[in-house]
């Protein structure tokens, strides 16, 4: 099989690529940066946002597409007639955000916000899970039934550790430097799920080139649920084993967190939600009780993330923010260049005029 993956570098890519390859199927993988081939695994360099890039890749016949990119509700519109006539089997990623909130374990009929929201200002606008939901009902109205609808939950990967809405470098930067994690006391206490990024990849490559998955909606979730404290207590328990010291933790109330975490929708629409899956439509394709055991996936990720830690970009005006509810400091040493210092410097102990020089 001839297969196209279009942003797979992530938590989840990266591992399908490598089933593909296992299984010897001539694999293709975009990327911004230059890569060397690897057995049969090809790279392509480019954006595979950019129309005229990927026009000219899908003048090519393909098996299967796997379309990891993230678009605008436009962009998908543009495109996605070009994806279903030239692959067999279009496979889109999708998000399990886009289900509203359920007392009862989710299945792929249940809800979607924007069947039945009733905020008009969440709904005029183009987020995540409203994005992900309308790009399913231009699939679902296009006439064709070579697609297939993933909907992944929050996977984590030993480069991806989420708490919350948190990524690691709002979190685990912190502990790793000896300071006070900062979360939110009402996301704690809600229930999720998160599944290893190798077991969504699995759930994936079961259903590549199935025909009883065609013109189908599946997500791909473990079955354990836990709430966020449970997954703060098994970082710390690893970090603890590591460094010999537990990191402190504040739970701060929900309108202080989102001063420096401003995430309203994602909170709101999302993470103060309950979330439990009923996984029984994608068991017929794979083996969901294989799936790793949460403590046990969580606890390997951050340790190999731990023994090379590589950070993106901080954000210093959150963290200052937050340096100034633990009453601690980050040197500026630490600090990359004399905007970032300053700004930081400002925040942590000239807040008000900090605030005066915002309005």
């Amino acid at each position: 099989m001839k297969i196209l993956v279009l942003g797979g570098t992530g938590a989840m890519g990266i591992h399908l690529v490598q089933l593909l390859s296992e299984r010897g199927y001539n694999t293709y993988v975009t990327s911004r940066t230059g890569r060397e081939p690897k057995n049969n695994i090809q790279f392509i360099k480019g954006n595979a946002r950019n129309i005229d890039f990927i026009s000219k890749l899908l003048e090519e016949k393909w098996d299967a597409i796997i379309d990891f990119m993230v678009y605008s509700t436009a962009e998908f519109e543009q495109r996605h007639r070009l994806f279903l006539q030239s692959a067999e089997q279009y496979i889109f990623i999708s998000s399990a955000r886009v289900y509203a909130d359920s007392i009862h374990p989710i299945t792929e009929e249940s809800p979607r916000l924007l069947d039945i929201s009733k905020d008009v200002e969440y709904l005029s606008s183009d987020e995540y899970a409203l994005t992900k939901a309308r790009q399913e009902d231009i699939l679902q109205n296009s006439g064709k039934t070579n697609w297939t609808i993933i909907r992944p939950y929050i996977t984590y990967s030993e480069n991806r550790l989420q708490l919350g809405v948190l990524e690691k470098e709002e979190w685990l930067y912190r502990a790793l430097h000896g300071k006070t994690i900062v979360f939110s006391k009402d996301i704690a206490s809600k229930i999720t799920t998160l599944t290893y990024g190798f077991d969504v990849s699995k759930g994936i490559f079961a259903i590549i080139g199935n025909k009883k998955s065609l013109g189908q909606i599946f997500h791909i979730t473990s079955n354990e649920s836990v709430t966020w404290q449970q997954v703060i207590d098994i970082y710390l328990k690893v970090l603890e084993k590591y460094f010999e010291k537990k990191p402190k933790v504040l739970l701060q109330e929900l309108k202080d967190f989102e001063l420096w975490r401003p995430s309203k929708y994602q909170i709101y629409y999302d993470r103060l939600y309950n979330r439990k899956f009923d996984n029984t439509k994608i068991a017929s394709f794979v083996d969901v009780q294989s799936y790793t055991i949460l403590e046990e996936g969580l606890s390997k990720s951050i340790e190999k993330f731990i023994q090379n830690p590589t950070f993106a970009n901080i954000n210093w005006t959150a963290e200052a923010l937050k340096d100034k509810y633990t009453n601690e400091y980050t040197s500026l040493i630490n600090i990359y260049g004399v905007k970032q210092k300053f700004k930081y410097l400002v925040i942590r102990y000239f807040y008000r005029l900090y605030v005066l020089l915002k309005k």
